[in-house]
């Protein structure tokens, strides 16, 4: 006999989870199918791992630059392997985290890989889920009367650039490394390409950046992009934009990788990292037993994450959007609520924080400022540079800035870009005032402490109407 369901979720991972446990806070009977670890990329293979690492480059060249602060502190050795120990140990708590959430649920996890069925006997409506066990045993069969497809994407592949484990990594093995490269070359200069970089040239790899564009990050605000783009160049990176790779001039020996650009330029190192995205995974999971769509790759999905078979939901990476971890989240639970029957806002992604934990940390929400200018026909804007605010000066990061884009009309918030001393925090304040459809008068009127690096979100949107104070 199968086993009867309110809400099926295909995938453990962030949008998956976050889904189950608000079921079970809703009173929905809830099962998850995960066929590896419940906490998906985001705690394995991706967030988790990667800012962990990321601390301890930070660490690492806080300490070589301890000088500057009046601390001699000699010349720091890098002992990778307890990096990674650190790595682990930090995703394996939140891992058990994860696992008793779902117990105190009360969430059946069943550990396989779960697929969509046709109407069947047990289900002539709705349909089955199939459950191939991990373990070997027989199939189970879940009867839902709703299904959440959560199953996430993985790094894409170039042809001809496949990921050896050796010298030609994605994210997924760059984590497994045992010692740090001398050198990386790295593909692509989007967010996970310049994290790495930076990680990487703090621990010490010559590092240099493959972008097929005209420049990295080019979804971010310009000034976002040519900032950061000249800090890494003065650490050391080097970044060639318009640089087309030709996979079938790859060629390794003696240790060593290397690759040709469409230009003719050759370029050699100790591995090649390929940052080029990440595809949905939607394969095997029995779409074609249904009536869902896929276009350009991904599960099409109305404003309420529903797919045109109005029982099956889809959320995070597998159906487009944003591929961060807390849109998949919030679209998870997005999804659960309309299940319930709740009054639930359509999903609005013009309030969701987008975040690079490099160094610099980078971070926005919103409208670019060509976007804005592209969609309104006067628009304002207010830049306050972290060379003018005293807690910059005392922490000893005083490049970046803050940049706020309103109406200039109405002086509603569009959009906000923040690069320099922890942008990633401080984003935050930007994306609630998103949310609540703040001015530029209320965002810059409202009391922030001093000092703080806070005061340069607030000094930023006075600008926009020549009313800083400090600059």
């Amino acid at each position: 006999m199968a086993n009867t369901y309110d809400l099926v979720i295909l995938g453990g991972g962030t949008g998956g989870y976050t889904a189950a446990i608000r079921a079970a806070q809703l009173g929905l009977k809830t099962a998850l199918v995960e066929k590896a670890k419940v906490g998906g990329t985001c705690l394995h293979k991706g967030c988790i791992p990667t800012k962990a690492l990321l601390r301890s480059a930070e660490v690492h060249r806080t300490v070589k630059e301890a000088a500057a602060f009046g601390v001699e502190a000699g010349n720091p050795i890098l002992q990778f392997e307890r990096v990674q120990e650190r790595k682990e140990e930090i995703v394996h708590t939140l891992y058990r985290g994860v696992q008793s959430l779902l117990k105190r649920g009360k969430i059946d996890v069943y550990e396989g890989t779960g697929r969509l069925l046709g109407p069947s006997l047990f289900s002539p409506m709705s349909g089955t889920v199939s459950v191939e066990m991990n373990d070997g045993t027989e199939n189970t069969m879940l009867i839902p009367r709703n299904v959440i497809i959560a199953t996430g994407s993985r790094p894409k592949n170039l042809p001809g650039l496949e990921p050896d484990g050796d010298m030609v990594l994605s994210s997924n093995e760059a984590l497994e490394m045992k010692e740090i490269p001398a050198s990386v070359m790295i593909v692509g200069g989007g967010v996970i390409g310049v994290e790495w970089a930076s990680m990487l040239a703090d621990f010490g790899s010559e590092v240099t950046i493959l972008e097929y564009g005209d420049r990295i990050l080019p979804f971010e605000d310009t000034a976002i992009s040519s900032q950061m783009s000249r800090q890494l160049t003065q650490r050391g990176i080097r970044i060639i934009v318009n640089a087309k790779v030709q996979p079938d001039t790859i060629q390794k020996k003696s240790g060593k990788v290397s690759i040709q650009t469409e230009a003719g330029d050759t370029f050699l190192a100790e591995k090649i990292l390929i940052a080029a995205g990440r595809i949905a995974n939607i394969e095997q999971i029995g779409l074609e037993n249904t009536e869902i769509k896929v276009e350009d790759g991904v599960i099409s999905v109305n404003e309420w994450m529903q797919t045109c078979e109005s029982h099956i939901y889809a959320v995070g990476d597998v159906a487009g959007g944003l591929q961060l971890a807390h849109v998949a989240s919030y679209e998870g639970v997005t999804a659960v609520e309309h299940i319930a029957g709740k009054a639930v806002d359509p999903v609005d992604y013009s309030s969701v924080p987008r975040c690079i934990y490099a160094y610099p940390e980078a971070a926005s929400v919103g409208m670019t400022e060509e976007q804005a200018a592209l969609e309104r026909t006067h628009i304002k804007t207010g830049t306050f540079p972290f060379q003018a605010n005293g807690k910059a000066l005392v922490y000893g990061e005083t490049e970046g800035f803050v940049k706020v884009v309103a109406d200039a009309k109405t002086d509603d918030i569009l959009g906000v870009h923040v690069i320099g001393p922890h942008a990633t925090e401080l984003i935050s304040e930007a994306a609630l005032a998103q949310l609540l459809h703040a001015s530029g008068w209320e965002l810059g009127t409202s009391i922030h402490p001093h000092p703080s690096l806070s005061e340069a979100m607030g000094e930023a949107a006075l600008m926009m109407d020549g009313k800083a104070i400090h600059f």
